[in-house]
């Protein structure tokens, strides 16, 4: 089957679950993506109640607080993944301790939830406290509202004690959109055709395509794993954050290189081309990464980067073409004359002679190019009306005006064609195509591959809510934009024949360090503010209360106190301070809720 149909199979699978039976609509996808599904043992009935019987019994471990036992509107054991049903599919499977890991099972469970929405953390918890009771990794498939979420948690053996094991971080692909079948949608108020190749609002690429790795023959031909430990590997290397990353930059380095040689800004400012080029293309890139986020809160209409919407709008506009439309029309009036305007003071320029109308000139937050779009000019201020007023710099025009009252151009937001901006439409819409880039990678005869930036953003998931070390969504986080920068910075630079990175000395601290250093930076200063007060060894126990454990307080009354104090007198900003203070001690009774 071709990777295509694949892909498609996966997209009918997930529209199953808008109608139907939950167990065999869950069933159906897992099989679709070739996992076999007959060794099952479902619950008598698909209730908390079944579920409490069959495997909480008297378990005090199980918290059905935390595990949100009053949402579940259904539950069901889907199947047993084990040996027997991977050696019908692959030849010399065996089960093996590799790594101090022995998994000889998967379980899969499928639960739907009551409420429309539920964060990160709510999920985890579920996912943990469900895979406290049994000695095999648990897969769960939540359902809630029109959306799907698969969660996936690591487990080791335990250092001390080769009879337990340690339940770890826990993976999610959230908040997967059970497509519509059909019909137009509507976000944020304007209306979106979905065509006959089912682009519209329809389940996120980016989800199919993960769907797509973590399938059974996809993980085979790309890890050849031989026993389940690595096919566990397999699985969590394909969800992986920090390989999502890397393929993203790779892409996004192939886009800009691409970009470099197909954009021209005004000279005003910076006369040297290649500067000017790479200065004006990051600055474009991260207001564009920047959108996405902000898009992902719904603070964007779709229908502004959705080409079939775009062609009912604007004139001259193609996705394949050297016309400048969508920059101009589209993009430069949301940055200029939408994110950096007020709400209600959002307009047109007034028509006038060139460079711009005389009790205008230099005003660069109200909208240009009129005769670019199709529609009538209160229509086009209807469809920008809703978005927010950023008022921050990163939309800032730089056309401005000198100390003798010129405007000087950067960003060429202009109706005059000589100061315009020439950032043509294929750059953002234009399928995947081979370019050459042998040369600035420094490589011969390398195969590379460029897209229009609007699709490659819209392949991938993004998020608001960054990464924890103990839980991570498999989407692009805002810690992305820090690294895209920097990223950007260490490009060639022609003149200095070195990086403008290590011109710079700029360089972006990954998270991993940087949760190392707020731990061993926050050990120190209560370690410190303990002498005297703590009886015994006090580091030991500052590291778990510093850990993602959920083991109880470990001081004593006194020692709390200090430690509190510590902590609202501390002059360090960091979320784990409301965790430090409002979780192990309120379990301990020691401090107001």
């Amino acid at each position: 089957m071709s990777t295509t149909n694949s892909k498609q199979k996966i997209q009918s699978a997930l529209q199953s679950f808008s109608n139907g039976n939950l167990t065999e609509n869950a069933l159906n996808l897992f099989q679709t993506l070739g996992y076999n599904t007959e060794r099952r043992s479902p619950l008598g009935k698909p209730t908390f109640a079944a579920f409490k019987e069959s495997f909480i019994g008297n378990q005090s471990k199980f918290n059905e607080e935390k595990a949100m036992a009053s949402d579940w509107k259904y539950v069901d054991l889907l199947f047993q993944l084990s040996k027997e049903e991977i050696l019908k599919q692959v030849s010399l499977f065996d089960t093996k301790q590799v790594d101090r890991t022995i998994i000889e099972t998967y379980l899969f469970f499928t639960i739907e939830l009551a409420k429309e929405h539920y964060s990160r953390t709510a999920l985890s918890h579920v996912t943990r406290e469900i895979n406290r009771l049994f000695p095999m990794p648990v897969m769960v498939l939540f359902k809630y509202g029109s959306l799907l979420t698969l969660s996936v948690i690591n487990r080791r053996l335990h250092k001390g004690d080769a009879g337990k094991d340690v339940l770890e971080k826990v993976t999610l692909i959230k908040d997967i959109r059970i497509s519509p079948a059909g019909g137009d949608v509507r976000r944020m108020g304007v209306e979106i055709p979905i065509n006959k190749g089912g682009e519209g609002v329809v389940t996120h690429r980016a989800h199919i395509e993960i769907l797509f790795d973590l399938s059974f023959d996809a993980l085979k031909n790309k890890h050849g794993f031989t026993n389940f430990v690595e096919l566990h590997n397999a699985w969590q290397k394909t969800l992986d954050t920090s390989e999502l990353n890397k393929r993203f930059f790779r892409e996004l380095a192939n886009w800009y290189f691409w970009a470099m040689g197909n954009v021209a800004f005004p000279d005003d400012l910076e006369k040297k081309t290649d500067v000017r080029n790479a200065t004006n293309l990051i600055r474009l890139i991260t207001r564009l990464v920047f959108i996405w986020f902000i898009k992902e809160k719904d603070l964007l209409p779709d229908a502004l980067f959705n080409k079939n919407h775009l062609n009912t709008i604007l004139n001259g506009f193609n996705k394949d073409s050297a016309s400048n439309v969508y920059y101009h029309a589209i993009l430069q009036n949301l940055f200029f004359g939408t994110l950096n305007q007020k709400m209600g003071e959002r307009g047109f320029a007034k028509e006038g002679s060139f460079p711009e109308n005389k009790n205008e000139y230099g005003v660069k937050n109200l909208f240009r190019y009129a005769d670019k779009f199709s529609i009538k000019e209160k229509e086009v201020i209807e469809l920008f009306k809703d978005i927010p007023f950023l008022n921050g710099g990163l939309f800032d025009c730089l056309d401005k005006q000198n100390d003798e009252g010129k405007v000087v151009y950067g960003d060429g937001f202009s109706r005059n064609p000589k100061k315009q901006a020439n950032v043509p439409d294929f750059l953002f819409f234009s399928d995947e195509l081979d370019v050459d880039l042998n040369e600035i990678f420094g490589t011969k005869n390398k195969k590379y591959t460029a897209k229009g930036i609007i699709n490659l953003l819209d392949s991938y998931k993004f998020t608001v809510a960054e990464n924890t070390p103990i839980e991570e969504e498999i989407a692009l986080d805002p810690e992305l934009l820090g690294k895209v920068f920097e990223n950007l910075l260490a490009s060639y630079n022609p003149e200095t024949q070195t990086t403008a990175r290590k011109q710079t000395g700029s360089f972006y601290t990954p998270r991993e360090i940087v949760n190392y250093m707020v731990d061993e930076s926050l050990l120190a200063y209560l370690k410190q503010k303990l002498e005297g007060a703590a009886s015994g060894d006090s580091e030991p126990r500052l590291r778990d209360l510093l850990s993602y454990s959920e083991n109880p307080n470990p001081f004593n009354e006194k020692e709390t106190q200090t430690l509190i104090a510590a902590i609202d007198t501390g002059k360090i900003l960091d979320p784990r301070l409301r965790r430090l203070s409002y979780g192990h001690f309120t379990q301990a009774g020691a401090y107001p809720a």
